[in-house]
Formats: structure tokens, C-alpha cells, sequence
């Protein structure tokens, strides 16, 4: 099922790790069709999301929603449980180690 467009593929593959993360599958369509932007309407050309199961559209839109508004202004930071390094909130993966955050990490 596609669940929507992304504005560019480094935001798409953003999103895709994001769902990831949360243990959603999801596809990142359209990946190499920036070069055919001319040749194919640039509406066809963007980068798509398409969820491998439709029973997690509700919870990838929310995600994705909270991944696009970023961090709340004063989150707080989080300390990866892998390698222990302190890591800005912003921050979803570690980048000593390439832990994931945990979502209860604090």
C-alpha cells in the first residue's frame, strides 16, 4: 500500500529508518527516478513510501508526523545502552556504535 510521497530521498530513506526503528516494513519506491525528471512528470518521479503491511498505516503516519516536527524544544538527551555514549535528543541512532535508541531511552 503506498503511504505517501516524500519531498526528496534522503528525507524517504529518513522516514523508511524511521519506521524501521519501529519495526514497520516499508519500501522506498522510485529511488532512481530523479534523473528522468523532464522525460516523466516530476509528480511521478518523487520518492514513494509503500508499507508492506496496510495495518500499520496509523501508526507510520504518526510516526513519520513526529519524525518530521523533530524533537520538542527541551527533550532531553539519551544515552546509548550499547556503548554508552550521551547523545543529543534529536539523535535516533548512536553514532559511536550504530545502536538505535531505544523508544524508552531518557
Amino acid at each position: 500500500m503506498k503511504l505517501m510521497r516524500a519531498p526528496n530521498l534522503i528525507i524517504g530513506q529518513h522516514w523508511i529508518n524511521v519506521l524501521a526503528a519501529a519495526g514497520i516494513a516499508c519500501e522506498l519506491h522510485n529511488r532512481y527516478l530523479n534523473g528522468a525528471l523532464g522525460d516523466i512528470p516530476a509528480d511521478q518521479c518523487a520518492p514513494e513510501l509503500w508499507l508492506v503491511d496496510d495495518r500499520d498505516e496509523a501508526v507510520a503516519r504518526r510516526l513519520i508526523d513526529a519524525a518530521s516536527r523533530g524533537p520538542a524544544a527541551g527533550a532531553p538527551g539519551w544515552q546509548c545502552r550499547q556503548c554508552g555514549e550521551k547523545l543529543e535528543a534529536q539523535f535516533t541512532v548512536c553514532w559511536q556504535c550504530g545502536t538505535a535508541r531505544d523508544p524508552l531511552d531518557g
